[in-house]
């Protein structure tokens, strides 16, 4: 049985109980389970329910025990719980008993599809953490490829925690990642606030090819991409950044004038970023506001990108157009970035909602 939620659906109490094992929290203490977002189907069987409000009420705890839904296909499913950051969505799995991975590359690929998955732009393990951490996070983008860290994917990641441990109120916890130690903390007002560390500005650490002009660093240097000279900044935050406010010689970029399908592509794969890159493309408002589009590697365009955010900030203040405290308008939404000169280290701070509870068939 395939079961589609295309409205918001009250469970009735019975249900839930009966349900709790599908979900990789058992979610008998609400009220209500909402499918509003609802994105995909779970397939859990070949015929096919589309369940409505008005229907809902008429499936009996028996039809919808947990032995005709998923406790006889217990070992092909992974229980996660959809999380995004400003529009930037992610799949969270609780594998805090295993240092490996619950499923592949290849299995993550697919269920960030949006057409035949679940639909993400990642999927986020949640595992035991390594050097003294309390958690470690790896992340695999929805093309299979592995990246070193994600900003938005590290507020979902908090949020995630604090729920499997039942944390309330204000909370910080240590995460290793691929870009090193990563310090999130949730705030009182749910917004969570992550010391994302220092930007790496070396040339060959960034990883690029472009030779460094401002001492080690590539500050405003030329990027010819498909004929077109391009001034750019290269900023690691343990994943390689590539920031333009625009072409040589050219006006000052309208950022929703982008073909960004187009151009995205040929920034990342471009022969001088060996790891490819990702790309923000920033509107200057004002010295403390800026606004971006950002074509992620291994991932295409997305509505936010947490490391991009840190990153352009970064650009933005060594080009000289910004303050080193600005809101960044991104297409999910704004975020609040710091770089503060007292410890180089740059802070982001914005929301991560969850949306669903579910299981896929893998």
């Amino acid at each position: 049985m395939e079961i589609a939620a295309t409205t918001s659906v009250s469970v009735a109490l019975q249900s839930r109980r009966l349900l709790s094992n599908a979900f990789s929290r058992k979610i008998d203490s609400v009220s209500s389970l909402s499918f509003g977002f609802f994105e995909r189907k779970y397939c859990v069987g070949r015929s096919r329910l589309r369940v409505t409000a008005a229907s809902m009420d008429a499936i009996t705890a028996e039809k919808i025990s947990p032995a005709s839904f998923l406790d006889k296909r217990e070992t092909g499913v992974v229980h996660f719980v959809k999380y995004h950051g400003l529009g930037n969505d992610f799949i969270l799995v609780d594998n805090r008993d295993s240092s490996e991975p619950k499923i592949t590359q290849e299995q993550a690929a697919k269920l960030c599809d949006r057409n035949f998955g679940v639909g993400a732009d990642g999927v986020i393990f949640a595992m035991p953490g390594v050097n003294g951490t309390d958690y470690a996070m790896r992340i695999f983008n929805s093309d299979g490829s592995e990246p070193e860290m994600c900003g938005n994917g590290v507020r979902c990641f908090a949020k995630f925690i604090a729920e499997l441990q039942n944390l309330q109120g204000k909370n910080s916890f240590t995460i290793h990642t691929g870009a090193g130690l990563i310090v999130p903390e949730i705030q009182d007002d749910g917004q969570v606030k992550v010391d994302m560390g220092k930007p790496i500005l070396k040339a060959q650490d960034v990883p690029t090819k472009l030779p460094g002009n401002k001492g080690e660093a590539v500050v405003q240097a030329e990027l010819v991409v498909d004929g077109v000279s391009w001034n750019v900044t290269c900023v690691s935050m343990g994943n390689p950044h590539c920031i333009t406010f625009g072409t040589k010689g050219g006006p000052n970029l309208k950022v929703d004038d982008l073909n960004l399908p187009e151009i995205g592509p040929k920034f990342e794969n471009h022969e001088m970023f060996p790891a490819r890159t990702n790309t923000e493309f920033v509107e200057v408002l004002s010295r403390s506001h800026l606004k971006m589009r950002v074509w992620e590697r291994g991932a295409g365009a997305t509505l936010a990108c947490g490391t991009g955010a840190c990153a352009l900030v970064v650009a933005a203040v060594l080009e000289g157009r910004a303050n080193r405290k600005c809101t960044v308008d991104l297409p999910g939404g704004p975020l609040e970035i710091e770089w503060k000169q007292e410890d180089n280290h740059i802070y982001m701070t914005g929301p991560a909602e969850a949306v669903f509870y579910g299981s896929a068939l893998l």
